[in-house]
């Protein structure tokens, strides 16, 4: 019996970027899976890169990475989060990896001689990774980075145009997401600039086969009409997707707009109505005004954008709704503390959160809080390099007064945390850390143990520094103790505060593995210990 052929989605953006496009995939995939369909999803991002994880946190937002260790962009996050499954490296795909791979085949002498060109190779090998990434999915969806027009992504709408070709139009299923403007000085919204943006993508050959629609405030139903008139969608094909209270609705409202009907009717497949409830449900927890409410520090070094630290929000959300708890989140400036020491800040929260981060700009600020919450006992969350700057507070607030990381002062005395013997010499380059998936075994009858339930986890990495072995035998005398290590015993994994009420820090990113159903243990029990005061 022939192989079920697997059914494409194509996701492209117009008008402008940051439309919402990762979402709208998401939720697309979090519908057709609700349907009982087997979904993947992927990321072609048109940047020169060859993954994320050398770009500007500051520009870009986070960069995500997935259990195989790969450093993706934050879109992956959303996939992961809305279809609760894991991706891998597949799932992410940017020029560079593409070029590279041509440019490699063709020193190979694999292309025989042939003039190497845009197309067919360039687009070829786009289309050959979507094909593979797609293999044993009856859904595989696509998300292409950046806005219908940019010079940078022609070759992969090129490429998303040819798939057609190559595996029948009847295949592939191509959303394109616009943007709605409200002019308040006539108090109508315009749908110009999206009729504008389907006339781009069908100028490149692409038909959409549905719209949404994105707009800052809801939209009237008659822009439904007008967009199906002058863009050739089909009414049923367009679903207008105003501005949401919590991005988990963003489903729900595709559901009730009838996009799920409106794609299987186009790639011709039937499934059972989609079972949403506990949907439903999370979006109403979500949603909800909460009988409490906490305040919680996030020691930043990259304050430009909120989407630098997507996850660890969305875990912090998480875990309050399921506390029944609203929760502020307040940007703390860690180089401003560094400078001041004012620690007013911190005084102000209930808890402190100290998250990732590369470099030395602001780190002396976090420090200054990861000492400030071991001495006045204020809960306490830290997350990779939020643990090894607890290490480095806790050893200064010892009497070590010069501990430091090699990271950040090569030739300290006290190397509390300094570079794996296998990276030496690799410090400044990419793609040289402990990434992805590694197994931690933690102490029993610790706080840990307990958060999780279990003494062996697994957990996703992303750093080149660990904590120095030398100083483990001093941690008890600073009053913290190592009780997560990795199997062999030589990584410290998970440190905890002694005779604290909460502080608890790992060298892995636990806000990877958070979803909006299932928060994580190390974040439910850092709210539960704010609600709990």
């Amino acid at each position: 019996m022939a192989e079920k052929a697997t059914k494409y989605i194509f996701v492209t953006g117009g008008v402008l970027s940051g439309l919402g496009k990762g979402i709208t995939a998401a939720s697309i995939g979090k519908v057709l899976k609700a349907r009982g369909f087997k979904v993947n999803l992927q990321k072609c991002d048109p940047y020169l890169n060859v993954d994320a994880g050398t770009l500007n946190p500051r520009e870009h937002g986070e960069c995500f990475v997935t259990k195989d260790g790969a450093e993706t962009d934050l879109d992956l996050g959303h996939y992961e989060r809305f279809l609760d499954q894991e991706l891998t490296q597949s799932s992410s795909i940017m020029s560079g990896r593409i070029f590279t791979k041509v440019i490699e085949d063709e020193r190979n002498g694999m292309h025989q001689g042939d003039t190497i060109q845009i197309i067919p190779h360039v687009t070829n090998a786009i289309q050959d990774a979507v094909q593979e990434a797609g293999k044993g999915y009856d859904v595989h969806i696509v998300e292409i980075g950046g806005t219908v027009g940019d010079y940078e992504s022609l070759a992969f709408v090129e490429a998303i145009r040819e798939f057609g070709l190559r595996v029948g139009r009847e295949n592939c299923a191509y959303v394109h997401v616009v943007y709605l403007p409200y002019l308040s000085v006539s108090h109508e919204t315009k749908t110009k600039p999206a009729q504008s943006a389907v006339r781009d993508l069908r100028g490149l050959g692409i038909t959409p086969d549905i719209l949404v629609a994105r707009s800052e405030r809801p939209a009237p139903e008659s822009a439904k009409k007008k967009l199906s008139l002058f863009c050739g969608v089909d009414e049923s094909a367009v679903a207008l997707l105003p501005n949401a209270q919590t991005i988990y609705e963003v489903p729900l409202t595709l559901l009730q707009a009838g996009i799920d009907d409106a794609i299987c009717k186009k790639l011709g497949i039937t499934a059972d109505v989609a079972q949403m409830g506990d949907w439903e449900s999370l979006v109403s927890l979500a949603k909800k005004q909460h009988n409490t409410k906490v305040t919680v520090g996030v020691v930043a070094k990259y304050m430009d954008n909120a989407d630098t630290y997507m996850s660890v929000f969305e875990a912090l959300r998480h875990a309050a709704w399921h506390q029944d708890s609203d929760v502020e989140i307040k940007w703390i400036d860690a180089e401003e503390l560094g400078k001041t020491g004012n620690t007013a800040e911190l005084e102000s929260v209930d808890g402190i959160v100290v998250p990732g981060g590369f470099g030395n700009r602001g780190v002396e600020g976090k420090i200054k809080a990861a000492i400030y919450a071991l001495k006045n006992k204020k809960p306490y969350l830290g997350l990779c390099l939020g643990m090894q700057v607890m290490v480095i507070g806790a050893a200064r607030n010892a009497g070590i007064d010069d501990a430091n990381s090699t990271e950040f002062s090569a030739d300290t005395k006290n190397p509390v945390i300094h570079t794996m013997e296998d990276q030496k010499g690799k410090e400044n380059t990419g793609g040289t850390m402990r990434l992805g998936d590694y197994p931690c075994k933690i102490t029993t009858g610790s706080k840990s143990e307990a958060l999780y339930g279990d003494s062996d986890i697994v957990e996703r990495h992303r750093h080149r520094y660990e904590a120095n072995n030398a100083y483990r035998e001093q941690y008890e005398s600073w009053g913290i103790k190592a009780v997560g290590v990795s199997p062999d015993g030589e990584l410290v994994e998970i440190i905890e505060g002694i005779d604290h009420p909460f502080l608890v820090a790992s060298q892995f990113h636990p806000e990877f593995k958070s979803r909006p159903n299932r928060p994580h243990p190390m974040f439910n029990g850092f709210i539960g210990a704010l609600v709990a005061k």
